[in-house]
């Protein structure tokens, strides 16, 4: 054991002082006068005032014992602090205010929460480690990140983050520090400590930078050893001191002594720098002049522990120069080892004094001079702590941390979906659901799983299994952060991607340390690769977009993983695709768009419908997705994401007016021509002849507006079985519902007398009859029926994997929403075919009716439009054709609409949408109960799907309660309120 060794003022005066440059003369906000420490330095006693030189760690997930001890350290000991670990937040502010309610004094709370609450708690929002903040290029975001982890722990109760780890991580094998740094390069060490500090302190929580004077190359645990640093001062001075000297600069108000043995600072044999005179009070307080608090590393790591006695280690911190003793083993034995230095003159009670009164100024920075304010309110606690703002800040972490290695090809962001049969094979992990959903957003995409130690049959079936696919995306998982059991990485990972990427292209995002890539991927010939980081939600869904453009890729390496990729590499990609996030991406608080929630709640609850799915999309940017509801009444099946609602009239836009707009653009059809000139076989010879495509499109070509075919079919109210079959065959191959099969003569017949009904003055009366003949136009133009032109031009190439016509051949029927219980015509409940009578008649394809969707397909479709006819790097239409489109044809007629589109009304209130909306928005609805809309100036598309006929369609209830345009408003009132 080495002895206690004291060292003086004078004797500090007179340690060699290296770059004074280094100086800093900033002093922490804390340090300021302070009538209250000084009240209540004056009132304590010697005992009490050692008592506030320690923080003691506590935990939430400890019993009752834990509890009782802690309990008995604030009354006996007067302890000054807590450091929290493990535990839940709930239990943690309940014992918080416990303690502040025993204690005289209020309890400095501290927590390692380097990479937010998450670090240490359960049930709050993960946020990325340090490394992979490194990896971003926006300091700025990390100053959020701070501002946010400050709100967090204030909710709490905490005053304290130990963070951040300003270590310059050099050494690979570093085995305590590694993913915890911001990195190698010492710029963005010090760029990225300083934000975060900020963020933290600007907001009223201290922050720590740690570890002093530079963990980063070490090859040794200081909880579990020494490390012993062989660098000279005048390195330590140019590289790891620097991040320290800077934050110092702005204002650190704390920092943090490793257990490191630093032989050029302070030669003594196996003295660690936390007990370093030499070190703390010479090096940290004299020469480069922090004022800040001191506090140590925890005093019960075998760094310290394996070399002094408990009692000695206490003693020796202070007498180093340490304001705060933190983890100690035990107070009361510290607290008399303390006393004893004083009256044998190793220490002084100015000593003492000079640490309390530091202390106690630093609490009332944090407002602990009023009782009131250490305590935490307990309601509402999880869900504050859990925001949408928490979420997307580390979503947007993210999003800015990952990173493209390698895109041979420019392979990324994927193109071209409809060329592309997607396997997806996640190595090492069975909990990479977010990765798959992630996926699913975009395409339709297949998913294998192997687990940690597959055996060689299990290889060969996986491998015949991908035999029909042309793309492998490969997420591979890592459980270790560290070196130690090669960071977590399962072994057969090389062998299975070579084996994969071998057979096709191949994409592998490693979620993990980066350190493992030198030795899992340095194969040459993977095409692209993509670094994660670490296996957290945010992660996964952040990759999952920016491989299909959903992000753009911007992260650069913090750190040389291996010979081929070094610090700095980063590849970056453009956003293609929609962008899944939070309102707060355009700068609205979720409260405001969970006014949603109370109006379709509304609709549900007054029987306007069973559910519904809503989706609002801004720039790109979809700020809102959410699902209400069941399927029926019965409130059997819950809506999801995944379901499929019939879009009624939505299909003259979303099937018809698209082809139109294609076609137009191709030269194939022109909406200023008429029917004859498309469908002479049909309309020779009658009015119909000249009726011009336009004016059809616009509802004012004088169509009648609806004739039930249907009822020819029907005899004294029954089916006529003499012209319907219970069963498809060659005479009835056309599917109207359940056991009812019609021949295809009656396509004819619907024609016919359509043709039969005079046409009446032109003016607007809204007509399905146009987008019958449109059906059959696209067809003959195209080369293909309807439903096959739209899934091959549009709805394939797009990734639209529940967009289309007829989808109980493509789902079973548990994903799509039942429409009626029709007892009128079809005698059954319409589940899985068209609502339409007349669509259903034509055998669920026609040009008004018939496409099912989710709301996610008929947004990504309206995105198109929005972004002026491109979309994943593809162009599916002319921006000049959708503005004509979309415009208001006939405004002298008293015609709000354009073609195909329907439009707000021109002056006054009422019609399809908002008051308050843009007069140059479109979209459409549908008679079930759907609805879409997007503003081009504004860049909003906004999706309500629900089945309000089920089961009667006579329920108009969804128009009394205006409910979509109510929600339409607070969409709008949204955008509003992000650009003020």
């Amino acid at each position: 054991m080495t002895g206690w060794i004291s060292i003086s003022d004078e004797e500090t005066d007179k340690l060699q002082l290296h770059e004074n440059n280094i100086k800093t003369d900033n002093n922490p906000a804390f340090l300021v006068e302070s009538s209250w420490a000084d009240s209540v330095l004056n009132s304590m006693t010697l005992e009490e005032k050692i008592g506030q030189l320690f923080m003691v760690a506590a935990y939430s997930n400890k019993d009752k014992t834990h509890e009782e001890a802690i309990l008995g350290l604030i009354e006996n000991q007067k302890i000054g602090g807590l450091i929290f670990f493990q535990g839940g937040p709930v239990r943690q502010a309940h014992l918080t205010n416990k303690f502040q309610t025993l204690s005289d004094i209020p309890l400095m709370i501290g927590m390692d929460a380097e990479w937010g609450l998450g670090m240490r708690l359960d049930s709050v929002v993960a946020y990325p480690r340090q490394m992979a903040l490194g990896a971003m290029q926006n300091a700025s975001l990390v100053y959020s990140f701070g501002k946010e982890t400050a709100r967090q722990c204030k909710r709490l109760g905490v005053h304290v983050n130990f963070a951040p780890v300003v270590d310059i991580n050099t050494n690979r094998d570093n085995p305590v520090i590694g993913s915890r740094a911001f990195g190698q390069n010492k710029e963005r060490v010090i760029s990225h400590s300083l934000a975060y500090m900020k963020g933290m302190q600007d907001n009223g929580v201290m922050a720590n930078a740690k570890h002093f004077p530079g963990h980063g190359d070490t090859n040794l645990d200081s909880h579990k050893d020494l490390p012993v640093i062989t660098h000279s001062k005048e390195r330590l001075l140019k590289e790891e001191l620097q991040p320290f000297k800077e934050l110092m600069n702005q204002g650190l108000m704390s920092t943090m002594v490793a257990h490191l043995h630093i032989p050029a600072l302070d030669p003594t044999e196996n003295r660690a720098s936390t007990l370093s005179p030499q070190i703390v009070a010479g090096l940290l307080k004299k020469e480069m002049g922090f004022k800040g608090l001191v506090f140590t590393d925890a005093l019960n790591m075998q760094g310290v522990a394996k070399y002094y006695s408990a009692g000695e280690i206490n003693v020796q911190a202070i007498i180093a120069g340490n304001d705060v003793l933190l983890f100690p083993s035990d107070v009361p034995e510290a607290i008399e080892g303390i006393k004893k230095a004083i009256d044998e003159g190793k220490l002084s009670t100015e000593d003492i004094d000079k640490r309390v009164h530091k202390i106690l100024k630093a609490k009332a920075w944090l407002g602990l001079n009023q009782k009131e304010n250490a305590m935490v309110k307990t309601e509402n606690l999880w869900s504050d702590l859990n925001s949408s703002k928490a979420n997307h800040t580390a979503l947007k972490m993210a999003e800015n941390s990952v990173t493209l290695l390698k895109n041979e090809g420019d392979l990324l962001p994927l193109k071209r979906l409809d060329t592309l049969r997607i396997a997806n094979i996640t190595i090492g992990n069975d909990n990479s659901l977010v990765f798959n959903e992630g996926l699913n957003r975009y395409a339709n995409v297949d998913h294998f799983f192997i687990k940690k130690k597959p055996s060689e049959e299990e290889l060969n079936e996986l491998l015949a299994n991908l035999s029909s696919y042309n793309l492998a995306l490969i997420d591979v998982h890592a459980y270790s952060y560290t070196a130690t059991n090669n960071y977590g990485v399962p072994a057969l990972v090389l062998k299975t991607t070579k084996e994969i990427n071998d057979r096709m292209k191949t994409v592998v995002s490693f979620f993990g340390n980066a350190y493992a890539l030198n030795k899992y991927f340095g194969l040459k010939d993977v095409p692209v690769v993509i670094m994660g980081y670490e296996n957290l939600d945010v992660m996964q869904d952040a990759v999952s977009q920016g491989i299909f453009g959903g992000i753009g890729f911007s992260g650069k390496l913090p750190v040389d993983a291996s010979a081929f990729y070094k610090e700095g590499l980063g590849l970056e990609t453009m956003a293609t695709r929609l962008h899944y996030t939070y309102p707060e991406e355009i700068n609205v608080e979720a409260d405001w768009l969970n006014k949603i929630d109370t109006i379709a709640l509304e609709g549900i609850k007054e029987g306007a419908y069973p559910g519904c799915q809503i989706m609002a999309i801004k720039s790109g940017n979809v700020i809102f997705s959410k699902n209400y509801g069941y399927h029926t009444y019965e409130k059997k099946k819950s809506v999801k994401s995944s379901d499929l609602y019939d879009l009624a009239s939505v299909t003259k836009i979303a099937a018809s007016t698209m082809s139109v707009m294609r076609l137009q653009g191709e030269g194939k059809i022109h909406v200023d021509s008429t029917l004859g000139t498309y469908l002479s076989d049909y309309v020779d010879s009658s009015a119909y002849e000249d009726v011009v495509l336009r004016h059809m499109m616009t509802h004012q070509a004088g169509f009648f507006p609806w004739i039930p075919f249907f009822k020819k079919t029907m005899s004294e109210g029954q089916l006529d079985y003499n012209i319907y079959s219970r069963v498809a065959d060659d005479d009835h191959p056309i599917r109207v519902a359940n056991e009812m099969y019609l021949g295809t003569e009656w396509k004819d017949t619907i024609f016919n007398r359509i043709i039969r009904e005079p046409l009446r003055r032109k003016k607007y009366k809204y007509s399905d009859f146009g987008f019958y003949f449109l059906k059959e136009i696209i067809a003959r133009q195209s080369g293909m029926p309807l439903d096959a032109y739209v899934n091959q031009t549009f709805y394939e190439p797009l990734g639209l994997q529940t967009m289309g016509f007829n989808p109980r051949n493509r789902f079973p029927l548990d994903r799509i929403t039942p429409a009626e219980n029709d007892q009128f015509f079809r005698k059954q409940i319409v589940h899985g075919d068209v609502h339409d009578q007349g669509a259903a008649m034509l055998g669920g394809v026609s040009g008004h009716a018939g496409l099912f969707s989710n709301a996610n397909d008929l947004g990504v479709m309206f995105q198109v439009l929005v972004n002026g006819g491109e979309y994943g790097g593809e162009k599916y239409l002319d921006k000049d054709i959708i503005k004509d489109f979309t415009s208001v044809q006939f405004p002298d007629n008293g015609n709000r609409r354009g073609v195909g589109f329907d439009k707000p009304v021109m002056s006054g209130t009422g019609g399809p949408t908002y008051d308050g909306i843009v007069k140059s928005s479109y979209g459409h609805s549908g008679f079930t109960g759907t609805y879409v809309w997007a503003d081009p100036v504004h860049e909003v598309v906004y999706v309500f799907l629900s089945n309000r006929c089920y089961p009667d369609a006579e329920n108009k209830k969804i128009l009394r309660l205006n409910t979509r345009t109510d929600i339409q408003e607070v969409i709008y009132k949204a955008v509003q309120r992000a650009k003020k």
